[in-house]
């Protein structure tokens, strides 16, 4: 049994990268006792962390969806594991759970910030993360209520082979649409056509990328799903067809930019009368029931297929694997192992 616990807290604020070492401060802490909790309280213990782009974001002392992570604050992070201590009617010691408990191995935690985690055939407690957690989610909402994809229809998706490009493509074509997906390598266009169905994939990474993508979209542009920013945006603007829908999920390209670039093509938005809208999942918390119920579905017939890179190590290597998200080090979605499922519990 273990006195203490690894936490990882804000150090600094970064002006462009994050910096290993630096940005972050990994800590060591006394691990909370049972009899301390309150009336509605677990202590919930992490297995896997979910990395995600926006994390950059959340370092920006600036106006935004959520509130900035304060300096020596616990990095926020969603995270997957169990409840191995509980005061809580609802989730009794032994109730896996997901929950925004931060960068840490161990957090007392209230009821109301997690939710159970039911794990349905053919998945698995990182899917909680993934396809069925709010990456899934991400993915639905923006592709079908902001992009309202038509059969026949042509999607464009960046950062595709990205945790929630990957899905986004996946759902276009349950809806019967063609599929173009951009990403970093030539191995992960094989993914994407092999594996996932997408009808064309384009390396942006390519010398002739930008005549390879104008080859891949000669019917021009019906959805565009950007994950990305910058050049990529601009590109695809310069072929979108009258009325097309620009889903703005996220820009990774620009994150990290001292100077941020918006896109040069702005004007074909009133040329081809382009609606350009960006969207947060929590817009659709009332309908997460549903669309969880969609995606659990779509995973287990086969028709969503995902994948990891997890990073194993622990805490202690999620600011060098945040780093990488950023230079596309990841297929799919990107994790940390905190602690293995098949350890026991320190407490």
């Amino acid at each position: 049994m273990a006195d203490t616990y690894t936490a990882v807290t804000l150090a600094e604020r970064p002006k462009a990268d994050i910096i290993p070492g630096e940005t972050f401060k990994v800590e060591e802490r006394p691990v909370p006792k049972e009899s301390d909790l309150k009336d509605g309280e677990v202590i919930f213990e992490t297995k896997y962390l979910s990395l995600d782009p926006a994390m950059r974001g959340w370092l920006n002392d600036a106006r935004s969806y959520v509130p900035p992570v304060q300096i020596s604050e616990v990095m926020r992070g969603l995270a997957a594991g169990v409840v191995t201590a509980s005061k809580s009617e609802k989730f009794p010691v032994g109730t896996t759970a997901t929950g925004t408990v931060g960068w840490t191995e161990i957090a007392v935690v209230n009821e109301k910030a997690l939710e159970k985690v039911e794990i349905p055939r053919n998945g698995k407690l990182t899917d909680s993360l993934g396809v069925l957690g709010m990456t899934g989610l991400t993915a639905y909402f923006g592709l079908l209520r902001i992009g309202l994809p038509k059969p026949g229809e042509t999607v464009v998706v960046s950062g595709a082979a990205g945790a929630t490009g990957s899905v986004v493509g996946q759902i276009a074509k349950i809806h019967g649409c063609r599929v173009i997906g951009v990403c970093g390598s030539d191995s992960k266009c094989s993914w994407l056509k092999e594996e996932l169905g997408f009808d064309e994939a384009v390396n942006y990474k390519d010398p002739e990328f930008a005549k390879k993508f104008r080859d891949v979209t000669k019917s021009l542009i019906d959805v565009f799903f950007d994950n990305v920013g910058g050049d990529v945006l601009d590109l695809a603007l310069s072929r979108a067809k009258k009325n097309a829908r620009f889903v703005i999920c996220g820009g990774i390209s620009q994150y990290n930019a001292v100077d941020k670039k918006g896109p040069a093509n702005y004007l074909m938005i009133i040329a081809m009368r382009i609606r350009m809208e960006g969207f947060i999942v929590f817009d659709f918390a009332s309908e997460y029931a549903e669309a969880s119920k969609d995606l659990a579905q779509w995973l287990s017939e086969g028709k969503i297929k995902r994948k990891e890179t997890i990073i194993k190590g622990g805490l202690k290597e999620a600011d060098k694997a945040l780093v990488q998200l950023y230079k596309g080090i990841n297929t799919g979605k990107l994790l940390v192992e905190v602690k293995p499922e098949s350890e026991q519990s320190k407490l």
